[in-house]
């Protein structure tokens, strides 16, 4: 076979697709990059369309064959991943609306601009792919490879934002989620990448390459799904414990404004002891901020709010920390804080990955002037120092995960000593009935996979969710509703492969696939020969 040269049509159905591509206009390419990508973005929650996304991924590849050099290749990279950024993260603007006499202005430009720069990692992936001269097969495998790394990247640098994950799809699939325990999120999108290139195969005109590819494609998901479903056959163990998730929704409007801050606490405080069987909770868990005071500075407060520990128990609570201790304010933390009944603070976390725009202003010292974080308050809030695991007696050790914190794999706890469970408190009010919310729970799904860790989520409008060491939710409160969850907390797993050796995992499974890609390319060079 030969390979399909930059620039030029590949033969069969493929090759009639990139002919009629490359007699296209400029614009009209660019909107159909575009629409492909946004496709794309409907494989993820709540959509959960996962065909799309094969077909999004397959109609880039097929487009970046035609391009003459990298340059074109992170031109039609960019296109996609806008539309595919503008389609999977458009609900962001939800926050803007809360406040829109103040923040509405900035919707076009922020969402806008978030998807112009989201869409440079494709960009950059699609251009690195470009291995000019190289068969198809080599061409696909580099590409999930240099996809895969351009999303690490999206992953850490300006801080990071690693949402929607390739990986992410899979989410309609608990067992074809479980191989995240071996190699993280990073591993599963390197093949989930893999199986979108092996079918950008098909439809060549190549008897030999499309059984190839389709036998590969379907050994790689036959394996998958086995090694899912094996290791799902285990139940997971209840420690005996018992928390009790409240979520009392509270639209974001009421909680901005400030003025009924006695009447949300009251009314997580009458969903915390109302229901019956409190005498059996371990901790009772309000969601980030439900308590929007310093309570480290307010002793009477802490004593109000303690009402809501059981007896023996605890209250674990967002709130706010000042420092210093007394007097003005001048500086603070969006916090978690545990509470015993007597209102005394026995444990407490600090906030270490700040939401740009929503906590912080990045460029203060340019953009200060005329544009203001999301939040109340003047000033910026400060960042913790980084994942830490809260010992109190009577519970076992968690790490605490306040709002999107959760999104970042390989960063949710501190190795040097390893939780029991994860605990993640937020609230996604600021995003409505979205597609946010529902993305946000994919994401914690997959960070108890790679951990081998229970997660209890307690969200101020929803999803407060029980999710086991398997990524199954075991029960949740519905988006959009108040109540109070009681669920057994489960055991913890034996640490999993990726909580061992991290990013060693992928790593060795892209050189693998890069060595593959070698090979394949010598072989078909010497076939040609």
């Amino acid at each position: 076979m030969i390979a399909a040269l930059p620039g030029a049509a590949a033969p069969g159905f493929a090759g009639a697709c990139q002919s009629w591509w490359l007699a296209r206009n400029r614009w009209l390419r660019r909107l159909v990059l575009m629409t492909l990508g946004a496709l794309a973005a409907l494989a993820f929650a709540p959509v959960d369309a996962l065909p799309l996304f094969a077909i999004g991924i397959v109609g880039l590849i097929w487009a970046a064959e035609t391009a003459p050099d990298r340059r074109g290749a992170f031109a039609l990279g960019w296109w996609w991943g806008f539309g595919h950024f503008l389609g999977g993260l458009f609900w962001i603007a939800n926050s803007f609306l809360i406040d829109p006499v103040r923040f509405g202005w900035m919707v076009p430009p922020v969402i806008a601009g978030l998807a112009a720069y989201m869409a440079v990692y494709p960009g950059l992936a699609v251009a690195l792919a470009q291995w000019r001269g190289a068969p198809p097969l080599a061409r696909v495998l580099f590409f999930a490879v240099a996809w895969t790394f351009a999303e690490w990247l999206r992953g850490h640098l300006m801080t990071g934002f690693p949402w929607n994950l390739a990986a992410y799809v899979w989410d309609v699939s608990t067992p074809m989620m479980q191989s995240a325990s071996l190699w993280g999120s990073w591993g599963l999108s390197l093949l989930t990448l893999l199986l979108a290139g092996l079918l950008s195969l098909l439809g060549r005109g190549d008897r030999r390459l499309s059984l190839s590819a389709g036998g590969a494609f379907l050994a790689i998901i036959l394996a998958l799904y086995c090694f899912g479903a094996w290791r799902l056959a285990d139940e997971a163990r209840d420690s005996g414990l018992v928390l009790r998730l409240v979520q009392g929704n509270i639209s974001q409007v009421e909680k901005l404004s400030g003025a009924n801050r006695d009447r949300h606490v009251a009314q997580h405080l009458r969903l915390s002891v109302s229901k019956p069987g409190l005498e059996k909770v371990a901790a009772v868990i309000w969601p980030e901020t439900a308590a929007t005071l310093f309570l480290d500075r307010l002793p009477d407060w802490r004593q109000f709010v303690a009402a809501a520990a059981p007896p023996g128990g605890h209250l674990i609570t967002g709130t706010l920390r000042g420092a210093p201790p007394e007097g003005e304010i001048e500086e603070y933390w969006n916090s978690l804080a545990v509470l015993d009944p007597t209102g005394r603070i026995v444990g407490s976390a600090d906030k270490f990955h700040l939401v740009p725009l929503g906590e912080y202003v990045p460029l203060s010292e340019i953009l200060g002037g005329f544009v203001d974080k999301l939040t109340s308050g003047a000033g910026n809030f400060s960042a913790g120092p980084g994942p830490t695991t809260v010992h109190v007696d009577g519970l076992p050790p968690f790490s605490p995960l306040i709002c999107y914190e959760v999104i970042f794999p390989g960063a949710v706890l501190d190795p040097a000593d390893r939780p029991a469970w994860l605990l993640n408190i937020t609230n996604d009010g600021w995003f409505g009935n979205s597609p946010g919310p529902y993305q946000h729970l994919a994401s914690a799904r997959f960070r108890a996979i790679e951990e081998g860790l229970p997660l209890a989520r307690a969200a101020n409008t929803g999803i407060s969710a029980m999710i086991d060491p398997y990524g199954r939710v075991v029960d949740a409160l519905p988006l959009g509703t108040e109540g109070a969850l009681d669920v057994f907390l489960p055991d913890a797993l034996d640490s999993t492969l990726f909580a061992r050796i991290g990013l060693l995992g992928p790593v060795l499974l892209a050189v693998v696939i890069c060595i593959v890609a070698v090979l394949a390319s010598r072989r078909m060079r010497t076939r040609a020969a």
